[in-house]
């Protein structure tokens, strides 16, 4: 089993920056690829960004390319969201997941997830 903690949501102005953290229980981490998605209040969730187990290769949605940054240090199981000229439309309830070899950008192929760390962005 892994469990997933995510951490470093909060209320920010539009332009502002963040940084999601989340840490990974288990010592399978380091052969996982690691997930961000997102979920708005009445929308689905959506794909975020993506990274291989190796740090590699990374993946992002088109509505975050070249604002975010996804990036991993194995030593200390976590993953990493930089988030970077927020805008208001990036406000939802972020959410970290973890699956066994390649990522995906389809939210129902992650085995694992956490329960989520909430970005407010204000215009």
């Amino acid at each position: 089993q892994v469990q997933l903690v995510e951490a470093g949501g909060g209320l920010v102005q539009a332009g502002d920056s963040l940084r999601l953290s989340c840490v990974a229980s288990g010592r399978t981490f380091r052969t996982f690829a690691m997930g961000w998605f997102r979920q708005a209040p009445g929308k689905e969730r959506e794909f975020v960004a993506a990274i291989s187990w190796n740090n590699y290769n990374t993946d992002y949605a088109d509505s975050v390319k070249g604002r975010f940054a996804i990036s991993r240090d194995n030593t200390k199981n976590t993953v990493y969201l930089q988030a970077n000229s927020l805008k208001p439309e990036d406000s939802a309830d972020y959410y970290c997941a973890a699956r066994p070899g390649s990522y995906s950008r389809l939210y129902s192929a992650w085995d694992y997830w956490g329960q989520g760390t909430q970005v407010t962005v204000s215009s």
